[in-house]
């Protein structure tokens, strides 16, 4: 073996490596194939685990800051505002890692970086863009903050997922995501290539579905594509249950030693299976050297890559050596984190519409009614943390104003079989639900999430209804949660104007056993027990009155992100809720002075709101400091910064099949959607006005190899200081293939004070407007001319230009990779 020792530094990593394997039995190397790595204290390897929860902070593992949902952190068109937010959830990462270094992993499964093809995708909020590029530079900002700036040592491991083509939850481990080469390279795969040949993400996940037909864990675009866009090495972890899949649900291969051999084949190192139990995993990697399916090199290479990943983040080092040691469990949650997170959900807030409604002026609208399910309460996510604190929009609009009232608008009812009613215990930790002798009766707040989906709260307690294992009914859940969702149901029409109770977890119907006990256990309709119900509170009539007392009404609407639409289900269409659509109109009805607050982890088709209501914001679930961000913009103290990073459409039947992978076909996308958007890609209104003049270009020509500088002078001509994203679109003018009507190059973000004036420079590259031959395989640039557009969003243009790309006759080709660029500075001069 050469020897790689450096005087100083002692032996290189490579040399630590090769040691270590050589070292390890191989049982012990099997051993680290699984997410729980088992410890080999003859060599000090510790127990480590990959796979720690921190897409928008650090999740499952208790209180911790919850930023936005990263579909709002990328409403900012804030690449170091994100990347501030990747740093300080790795110093919690690392906090925690500090606390329980055995259960608490360095290897953090985020950021996901799938393009949002379509917003019915049941993890919308997961992914930061529908345009590849923008994706591949915000990701890439949070990965950077996550793995930190020390020279040698990874403070985390960021982990990229879900590699490839996944945007359905429906079937998710069965379908095949079928695309075209030109989809594939120019669409799907950029978002993955820039965070890993910058270097900020060192990991990728595989996803469960299949890819043109093959398993996304046996995929050749593993070695083909993603481990030759890195100068390191790549880890690649499987999903959760996903090897399994290959020959279970999937039937691609005869047994679990040919798939679990096939992954490892194909370049899956770290196998997330049967959760901390890895002897099925060891079993069966086993029985495949036996077999001979798989040699004792695929188990050092992918061995290899573990160990590299572990030395990285200081695994193997002594603790006197970790650069991060003096991180303490005082930076959970610690002032600045609480400072940076309110800044987050303030700049993530996008202004839809506005007719002068906003902002709220205290001295003329001291009086104001915040209404719906979201105006008093805030909503963790399946990747949330627990949160800290919750300011909601009430309370924050509260501190504010001198006179705040509130209310659901939900129905308050009260369930009977008879004469005799539906009681629940009053205590905190609830009980079963039982029909009684009670005239009163137990109310019950009715809530609509969409999809035909309702929760009942109790008002006893405030407790929500769920299914408890043995199937009783009974009110102690804080709300819908959990892998599965226990707590909703549907209201199936009875005979004489009753109710049936159907359970959507189960699909089975509520009951009542001999003892009076509500029970989900019923078949079908026919055997379940029909409820007739009382009106107790009219919730529309409540909301509609206190809109009538008040200056202003704002209807904070919206999804509650574990139910319909978030992991394991997509949605169905994109309208509101039906009840929250009716609590809308009847406000809106009661007091035109109405805005529309939606809170959502996607878009809405929200017309009617539209063409009625004189403002609308939107805002992702913005974790605990929500209220005081959306609060803020509304009475004016911060402009409403945010910007769309995914189209909003009028309605669902402007999307193709959910399945349907071809963006370029379906006309799918900002990038070749032919209709007018609800709202469009990059939209966002502001509180002052912003006046473009003077499109200057450096060159009127270029070829491959060069860029032009594209200048535009920007005026706030308003009488407030505001934000602006400035943004830069081209589309070719001819080409021998369809191309893009309008594509994202560059933006830069700026502030101007009343009446400033600053000139932006925004860098557009010859070898971005590539697309991929696939007669050649390769990215190819034709001479051809290019608009130029830059404006307020990819509709909103302002300014129009032209730069022709003159090369030979024949297109010429552009290094694959040529998309990781970063974004131009505000005002940058060159």
């Amino acid at each position: 073996m050469t020897d790689r020792t450096d005087p100083v530094t002692g032996p290189s990593p490579d040399t630590r490596i090769d040691e270590l394997l050589a070292r390890l039995t191989l049982p012990e190397k099997i051993g680290l194939l699984h997410q729980c790595q088992a410890p080999v204290p003859r060599l000090g390897l510790a127990p480590f685990r990959t796979g720690t929860e921190a897409l928008h902070g650090v999740a499952w593992l208790g209180p911790a800051t919850v930023f936005p949902q990263v579909i709002g952190l990328a409403s900012t068109w804030n690449p170091e505002l994100i990347r501030a937010v990747g740093d300080a959830v790795g110093d919690e990462v690392r906090a925690k890692h500090h606390a329980d270094p055995e259960q608490v992993g360095l290897n953090v499964w985020a950021p996901v970086v799938n393009p949002l093809r379509d917003p019915r995708w049941g993890r919308n909020e997961e992914g930061w863009s529908e345009d590849p590029w923008l994706t591949g530079l915000l990701a890439t900002a949070y990965a950077r903050g996550l793995r930190g700036d020390h020279p040698r040592r990874l403070k985390t491991a960021p982990t990229l997922k879900h590699f490839l083509g996944y945007n359905n939850e429906t079937d998710r481990a069965t379908t095949s995501s079928d695309m075209s080469p030109r989809v594939l390279h120019e669409y799907e795969l950029p978002a993955f290539r820039a965070p890993l040949a910058s270097g900020a993400a060192v990991a990728v996940m595989a996803s469960y579905n299949l890819v043109n037909g093959v398993p996304a864990h046996l995929s050749p675009l593993i070695g083909a594509e993603l481990r030759r866009w890195s100068a390191e090495e790549v880890l690649v972890v499987g999903d959760a249950g996903a090897v399994t899949n290959i020959a279970g649900l999937q039937a691609h291969l005869p047994d679990h030693v040919a798939g679990f051999a096939a992954a490892l084949r194909a370049g899956i190192d770290s196998f997330t299976e049967d959760a901390s139990d890895s002897a099925p995993t060891t079993g069966r990697l086993t029985e495949a050297l036996r077999r001979g399916l798989i040699s004792e090199s695929d188990v050092d290479r992918a061995v290899r890559r573990i160990l590299t990943l572990r030395l990285r983040v200081g695994d193997l080092d002594a603790p006197q050596d970790d650069p991060w040691a003096d991180v303490t469990p005082d930076v959970v949650d610690c002032p600045a984190h609480r400072d940076l997170a309110r800044q987050a959900a303030r700049q993530s807030v996008v202004l839809l519409d506005n007719d002068g409604l906003l902002p709220l002026d205290p001295r003329a609208t001291p009086r104001v009614a915040v209404l719906g399910p979201l105006a008093d309460t805030v909503y963790e996510d399946w990747y949330s943390g627990t949160l800290p604190y919750a300011v909601t929009t009430y309370a924050g609009l509260a501190r504010r104003l001198p006179a705040v009232t509130t209310h659901p608008g939900a129905d308050r009812v009260a369930l009977r079989v008879g004469d005799r009613y539906v009681g629940c215990p009053a205590g905190d930790d609830g009980g079963p639900l039982r029909v009684g002798d009670d005239a009163d009766g137990t109310g019950f707040d009715v809530v609509d999430w969409g999809g035909g989906a309702v929760v009942l709260r109790a008002v006893a307690n405030g407790r929500h209804v769920g299914a408890d294992d043995d199937g009783v009914l009974v009110n102690d859940r804080p709300g819908p949660g959990g892998w599965v969702v226990r707590e909703t149901f549907r209201l199936r029409p009875g005979v004489d104007g009753t109710v049936l109770l159907h359970h959507l977890a189960t699909g089975r119907y509520v009951t009542v056993t001999g003892d009076g006990t509500l029970r989900v256990d019923a078949d079908g309709p026919e055997t379940a027990t029909a409820f007739g119900v009382d009106l107790l509170v009219d919730g529309l009539a409540e909301a509609a009155a206190l809109a009538a007392a008040a200056d202003v009404a704002i209807v904070a609407l919206g999804n509650h992100p574990m139910v319909n639409g978030r992991e394991t289900e997509d949605r169905a269409d994109l309208a509101l809720p039906t009840a929250q659509e009716a609590l809308l109109r009847a406000v809106h009805a009661a007091n035109p002075r109405t805005v529309l607050l939606v809170t959502s982890s996607y878009p809405y088709g929200i017309g009617w709101a539209r063409e009625n209501v004189p403002a609308v914001l939107w805002s992702a679930h913005g974790g605990q400091e929500h209220g005081e961000a959306v609060a803020s913009v509304l009475c004016g103290e911060a402009e409403p910064g945010g910007r769309l990073t995914q189209t909003w459409y009028a309605d669902a039947a402007e999307l193709p099949d959910l399945l349907d992978y071809d963006v370029i076909g379906s006309d799918a996308t900002y990038l070749y959607h032919r209709g007018d958007p609800l709202y469009p890609f990059g939209h966002g209104l502001g509180y002052t006005t912003f006046d473009y003049a003077d499109l200057r270009l450096s060159a009127a020509t270029m070829t491959v190899g060069e860029e032009v500088v594209v200048s535009v002078d920007v005026t706030n001509g308003g009488t407030r200081a505001g934000e602006e994203v400035v943004q830069l679109y081209t589309r070719q003018r001819r080409s021998r293939v369809k191309q893009p009507l309008r594509q994202l190059r560059d933006f830069a973000r700026i502030s101007l004070a009343p009446g400033q004036r600053r000139v932006v420079r925004l860098r557009l590259r010859a070898a971005d407007l590539g697309y991929w031959d696939e007669s050649r395989g390769a990215f190819v640039v034709e001479s051809a001319p290019h608009s130029v557009l830059v404006g307020r969003s990819s509709r909103d243009i302002r300014l129009v230009g032209t730069v022709t790309v003159r090369d030979a006759a024949d297109p010429v080709a552009v290094p694959d990779g040529a998309v990781a660029r970063q974004p131009s500075g505000a005002g940058r001069r060159r």
